[in-house]
């Protein structure tokens, strides 16, 4: 993979189990235009506001990321930390602290450990040139059970650029960004304001359109860099390629976004979900996100119960206009409900062995207007809960 003009390095700082790395360092060899989108939880970590404040600026330089820790509720410490990280960073690389951004996952409400930090930092800038994207894509799990990294090529003006994104996040997903870390690498040359523009317009078409569990984090945190390397006129809303960027930057986003739902923890099922013929597109998301995060739902998915009922109800009381004589309901091609009344007992034998699949549809065609939005889940399963009851221990 050939990302022109960023830089990688990946060690173990023993911030979690021995034998992992968790510390991870992305830099440009030039200042890159920067965007970011982070959690809307009113409980935010250190790293979130540091981020939020450093990427309102057109460039950055660097992203420097820890798993283990969240550094999430540690109070006046735990920005001090944070702010520290980013200066011993911005010192080994020769550049201002304030072009340097800072995440981190993990344990919410434990200090970050920074004698581990300061350890890890001078061999973490040492292995820049040496290290590659994906061994910063495993250096930021925590439950993961792979690494995630997406890569798309383009042409602008006659140059060849590369987008490439890594993220990581298996539980604690919702959108308003969900439990995850996500960073998108471009060398190709955007203007900083647009950027600023499509980076959140496209995480809210992939991120913001995913759930595990319905849980909202602390750290959710979504980076772009893009330093020009690749040398191709400016792209800007309008000009020529900028459209093509924009479809790219999509396939990578939603990509990475459908990798956490189909590694969400204990997951076995993949389920697109589709609400159409909604009076509005919000709506139409709503009752998509409903359905998505029942937890009587997930676990009929589970189950692989063709229990058309509560997708019926979680539509129902959504907030969402439903008339439900009007309203359809399809697992993959199967018709389930047809004018609000169930469409039968071969229906039902269909429409489990649709459900015995590990990748499926749900469509609910609510019959009103043009409205319509897509939403992805994952069933819930006996690991879900054995894994975040002893996340700790």
């Amino acid at each position: 993979m050939n990302i022109k003009g960023f830089q990688f390095s990946a060690v173990e700082a023993a911030i979690k189990k021995p034998g992992r790395l968790d510390l991870a360092l992305i830099v440009s060899e030039t200042p890159a235009a920067v965007a970011g989108v982070y959690t809307t939880n009113a409980v935010k970590a250190a790293p979130v506001l540091i981020d939020q404040e450093r990427t309102k600026s057109d460039t950055c330089r660097a992203i420097v990321v820890n798993s283990g820790n969240a550094n999430a509720c540690t109070g006046p410490g735990g920005m001090d930390d944070a702010r520290e990280t980013t200066r011993l960073v911005a010192d080994g690389i020769g550049v201002a602290e304030d072009e340097v951004l800072v995440c981190s996952t993990g344990v919410i409400g434990v200090p970050l450990p920074m004698d581990r930090m300061r350890k890890g930092i001078p061999p973490l800038v040492q292995g820049l040139g040496k290290g590659t994207l994906d061994g910063v894509a495993r250096a930021i799990m925590t439950t993961d059970t792979f690494q995630k990294l997406e890569v798309r090529t383009g042409m602008a003006g006659g140059r060849e650029y590369t987008i490439a994104g890594i993220a990581k996040g298996a539980g604690m997903i919702m959108p308003n960004m969900a439990t995850m870390l996500a960073f998108i690498v471009t060398d190709a040359a955007v203007d900083p304001a647009w950027l600023k523009t499509i980076f959140p317009a496209g995480v809210d078409r992939s991120f913001n359109a995913i759930t595990v569990d319905g849980d909202t984090s602390t750290n959710d945190t979504a980076l772009i860099m893009a330093n020009g390397a690749a040398g191709n006129p400016v792209l800007s809303a309008g000009s020529d390629g900028a459209a093509e960027f924009v479809r790219l930057l999509d396939e990578v986003l939603l990509s990475l976004a459908k990798l956490i739902v189909k590694d969400g923890e204990g997951a076995t099922k993949f389920v697109g979900i589709t609400v159409k013929g909604a009076r509005t597109d919000a709506d139409a998301k709503r009752a998509a996100m409903s359905v998505a995060n029942s937890c009587l739902v997930k676990t009929a998915f589970f189950g692989q119960d063709a229990n058309w009922g509560r997708i019926f109800a979680a539509v129902g009381y959504s907030g969402a206009e439903v008339d439900p004589d009007r309203t359809e309901l399809f697992f993959d091609d199967v018709k389930m409900v047809e004018n609000g009344v169930f469409a039968g007992r071969d229906a039902e034998a269909r429409g489990t062995e649709v459900l015995r699949k590990k990748e499926f549809s749900v469509t609910v065609d609510l019959h009103l207007a043009a409205g319509e939005a897509t939403v992805y889940t994952s069933d819930l399963s006996y690991d879900y809960v054995k894994i975040n009851a002893d996340y700790r221990t």
